[in-house]
């Protein structure tokens, strides 16, 4: 199973349609809270880390985030 520890990871929410960043110092790895750097509303996000799948060129991250009560999809650069 994938772990990182990120440097600014830039992805897309497709669900929201909303460019996100994975903040530095993050772990992103299942049961950790990351914090989420989103472009569009320009404010920043805490979402639990649910499962990370890797495919082509890209990291699927699932969350939990714990303000809007949803789970999203986080498409990130490799």
């Amino acid at each position: 199973m994938a772990s990182m520890t990120a440097q600014s990871w830039e992805g897309y929410d497709y669900e929201n349609g909303e460019s996100v960043s994975i903040e530095s110092g993050n772990l992103v790895r299942p049961g950790e809270e990351i914090e989420v750097y989103n472009y569009d509303s320009g404010e920043y996000e805490y979402h639990e880390v649910q499962s990370i799948r890797e495919y082509g060129g890209s990291v699927e991250v699932e969350t939990y985030d714990y303000e809007d009560g949803e789970y999203h999809v986080l498409d990130m650069d490799r």
